[in-house]
């Protein structure tokens, strides 16, 4: 049975990589994913581009794990050699877009749903979404889903892990600052330049450091991606607008790194845009942990932002691929890796439920 799961798992996927789904333009990659459930006689719901369903003998009175990853990809970049539309195979390995993020982990997970989804008494319920949204952080994703599905007690998250097991991950602020100065004629003398200003400003957050540092996630890092300022080549603007990237550990709420940076950063203004994509962990005394190390698989704190910052819930993230393989060009997955995946993933819920 675990053989053929593979197979249709491998052909899903082929599919998936041929239909363009970036995020909220998922509409055909769920129809294929509804196929799937069709194709194995499994009852499914569909909610906006998010599908998802519960195993045949669900029972309320027991704790529920969630089993989650996601079908939209964002859009290839300009050094695609290969047609990212296209499901090739070369050298074991299977090209295109979204292959590694996160096809091969979603269909790895439908195939391991549709394994236990019969067998009866189970310690957890299990519920599958494979949800829309996931790359945008968009209101139609894994978020819409979680007053729609049972509540969730525990949650395995699709992404690439090279099937190791991230038991935390960080967070992510995003801040919109402005560096204010005088704005006026680039002939004339200015003590008060803005583009001038920002220089001390820059120095200062490339200095700055966090006091709390996490065992399993290291530093908060804080990055200026973005800055802008200036309209024509004679005039000194009135402010520059800079972007700040933070990634949060979890010694650390949002909310209080806003606090912090809103306090001590040297900048006009800084806002954050959002304070819901919080850090997430998993105890190592879990049962999902404790099967995954018994199985050989290493731990560690994931550095990159996926669905569990939705989640309240313990969650681990663990999946087939290399997340360094994630939006790069001509993208891919080993079909290995897939086998491994599906046989990891079984093998570790054996080991639970």
């Amino acid at each position: 049975m675990i053989q053929e799961l593979t197979q249709h798992a491998i052909n899903l996927l082929k599919q998936l990589i041929a239909t363009p789904s970036f995020s909220s333009e998922e509409d055909q990659t769920a129809a294929h994913i509804e196929n799937w459930f069709k194709g194995h006689d499994i009852p499914y719901k569909r909610y906006n581009n998010n599908v998802w369903s519960i195993n045949k003998y669900f029972d309320e009175s027991k704790p529920t794990l969630l089993l989650n990853s996601h079908h939209d990809t964002v859009k290839p970049n300009n050094a695609y050699t290969k047609n990212p539309f296209e499901a090739i195979v070369e050298d074991g390995k299977l090209f295109g877009l979204g292959s590694n993020d996160a096809g091969g982990c979603l269909v790895s997970l439908l195939a391991t749903f549709t394994y236990f989804y019969a067998k009866e008494d189970l310690k957890y319920n299990l519920v599958i979404v494979a949800s829309a949204e996931e790359e945008s952080s968009g209101p139609n994703g894994l978020n819409s889903m979680l007053e729609i599905i049972p509540e969730v007690d525990v949650a395995i998250v699709g992404e690439p892990t090279l099937m190791n097991l991230a038991i935390a991950e960080k967070g992510l602020v995003v801040f919109d600052a402005v560096v204010k100065g005088t704005p006026s004629h680039a002939a004339h003398p200015n003590d008060d330049n803005a583009i001038y200003n920002t220089i001390k400003v820059l120095e200062w957050f490339q200095e700055f450091q966090f006091e709390k540092v996490s065992e399993t996630l290291g530093e908060v890092k804080l990055t200026v991606s973005q800055i802008n300022g200036g309209k024509q080549h004679n005039a000194i603007p009135a402010n520059v607008d800079l972007v700040v990237d933070v990634r949060v550990n979890d010694q650390y709420t949002n909310q209080e790194v806003a606090d912090i940076l809103m306090k001590e950063a040297p900048c006009d203004s800084i806002v954050p845009r959002s304070l819901r994509l919080n850090s997430s962990s998993i105890p190592v005394e879990h049962p999902l942990v404790k099967a995954g190390i018994a199985l050989g698989r290493e731990t560690y704190g994931s550095p990159t932002l996926s669905d569990q910052a939705v989640l309240s819930c313990p969650s681990l993230k663990l999946g087939p691929g290399d997340s360094t393989r994630s939006h790069s060009a001509d993208e891919f997955i080993y079909l290995h890796e897939i086998e491994e995946g599906i046989k990891i993933y079984i093998e570790l819920l054996n080991n639970v439920l």
